[in-house]
């Protein structure tokens, strides 16, 4: 027991030691660190400068309800639900889902870009005129832009691939469960170009939907107006008869409205120039000094550590030699 108390205070003595040859460390290389500090803040802060303002442009949609759907009585309900046909139209499917499938769509996404030249739309050349920067200052991203001017040869369908991977991180579908709402949006550095995109997707995905649903609703009545002609049962010829009728009535409903399944609760706007989306510019700087510092203690350690171990592998060799 009087060896442990002893031994004790010894062991706390060179964690002392040891905390104070740390420090000691780190303050006879503070300019090395501080030269790596400044060195990583002063690129985190022209990457800042750099980076121009990113803005948010977005569309509430609210699903169409279900009020004004036609009613079918026992026979043809039947009928329909034995046929898989749905009269209820859209609200009752999950549109924001519709939308996300077909956002991530190369198939569909590609002759949007075409028909809008979405590709010159997005197009560095077009939109550099309508780049904000920090304190309206723009030297940093032209002199980086103009010291790259050299381009690499794309063939077209190369363009529209790498446009339709673009639109993928700018435009975005999202859902509140409470209510329901449905918020198209567009994230983008050109403000302007984020409202059309908002109105370009919410037409043509609308105007999609609506062409498959109405197509299908075409062919059924087309099948069931030939069905209605070879029915000899009275009762048979009752109940698809109400099935035409329903299926002529929604798609007359189906074409009310501006877009399909969805009401525009809110319209999209060009951004205001000052409510910018990103960069947060403050906390890339701040991420990057204390990054810098945590690195820069880091390197003196390391340092040290091959310092010390090239003086164990002299007092090595100088041993044996004595020995020898």
């Amino acid at each position: 027991m009087i060896q442990e108390q002893n031994q004790n205070p010894q062991c706390i003595e060179e964690d002392e030691i040891d905390l104070r040859e740390l420090f000691a460390t780190i303050w006879s290389n503070k300019f090395t660190i501080m030269a790596i500090a400044l060195l990583i803040t002063s690129m985190a802060i022209l990457y800042a400068l750099y980076k121009p303002n990113i803005y948010t442009s977005q569309s509430i949609l609210i699903p169409k309800d279900q009020g004004g759907k036609p009613s079918l009585g026992g026979g043809a309900a039947a009928l329909a639900s034995m046929a898989g046909i749905n009269i209820g139209g859209g609200g009752e499917l999950d549109i924001a889902s519709l939308f996300k499938n077909l956002l991530g769509d190369y198939a569909f996404n590609k002759p949007v870009i075409q028909k809008y030249n979405l590709n010159k739309m997005l197009s560095p050349e077009n939109i550099e005129k309508n780049l904000v920067f920090a304190a309206n200052q723009r030297a940093v991203y032209d002199f980086i832009k103009g010291s790259s001017k050299a381009k690499e040869k794309k063939s077209y369908d190369e363009i529209l691939f790498n446009t339709f991977k673009k639109l993928k991180g700018i435009i975005s579908v999202s859902t509140d469960k409470k209510s329901g709402a449905i918020t198209l949006s567009a994230k983008f550095e050109d403000r302007f170009v984020t409202k059309k995109l908002v109105d370009i997707y919410l037409k043509e995905m609308s105007d999609y939907i609506k062409r498959l649903d109405l197509k299908e609703i075409d062919d059924q009545v087309r099948y069931y107006e030939q069905e209605l002609q070879r029915a000899k049962n009275l009762d048979l010829k009752a109940n698809i008869n109400e099935l035409l009728s329903a299926l002529v009535k929604k798609k007359v409903l189906s074409q009310a409205g501006e877009f399909y399944m969805v009401k525009q609760l809110t319209k999209p706007q060009v951004p205001y120039i000052k409510d910018k989306a990103g960069p947060k510019r403050a906390l890339i700087v701040i991420v990057a000094f204390i990054t810098s510092i945590i690195l820069g203690i880091f390197f003196v350690f390391f340092k040290e550590f091959l310092k010390s171990d090239e003086e164990d592998d002299f007092e090595n060799d100088n041993y044996k030699y004595i020995n020898e």
